[in-house]
């Protein structure tokens, strides 16, 4: 796709992280967080990314920041380092693009030199454009969570999408 750039997440991009992410909540089909995250609550998550190893990307399509992409260290134990959950959050004027395939394939692609063989992704079962997108991209379904979020009053199911990228 033509316009679209992926980077690495810079310190000064974290106002934006926090607006794309805060703009996911009202929707209740992306987070389990219920009230805005303010920029200082999410330093400390900002500066566990490493470029090397667990990256943080941004998305920027037709000149604007409208993504971004983590990984996460799945269970924070030694013997799990060559596992991570990814997240993908897209502005929402970015949706329905095409944008989130762009991101999910890079990942994909970045995983040996990240040094990761299995990609995690926690998805709502209600989430169904999310759990489509990580279908088309070979995750199953390894885990379902039935009734473990409650967002305002409804018990929401929560589905364990895996792949294996490297043998």
């Amino acid at each position: 796709m033509e316009n679209v750039v992926i980077r690495d997440a810079t310190i000064e991009d974290l106002t934006r992280i926090v607006e794309i992410y805060n703009a996911t909540i009202a929707g209740r089909m992306v987070t389990a967080d219920t009230q805005p995250v303010t920029v200082k609550s999410r330093e400390k998550w900002f500066y566990e990314h490493s470029a090397d190893s667990r990256p943080l990307w941004m998305l920027e399509y037709q000149g604007e920041v409208c993504g971004w992409l983590s990984f996460q260290s799945f269970y924070g134990r030694p013997a799990y380092q060559s596992t991570a959950e990814i997240s993908i959050y897209l502005s929402e004027k970015a949706r329905g693009k095409g944008l989130g395939y762009h991101f999910l394939k890079k990942a994909i692609e970045s995983c040996p030199r990240l040094r990761i063989k299995t990609l995690l992704g926690f998805i709502f079962a209600h989430n169904e454009p999310s759990l489509r997108l990580f279908a088309k991209f070979g995750f199953e379904r390894w885990g379902y969570l039935p009734k473990v979020a409650e967002l305002d009053e409804v018990e929401r199911d929560l589905v364990i999408m895996g792949k294996r990228v490297m043998n």
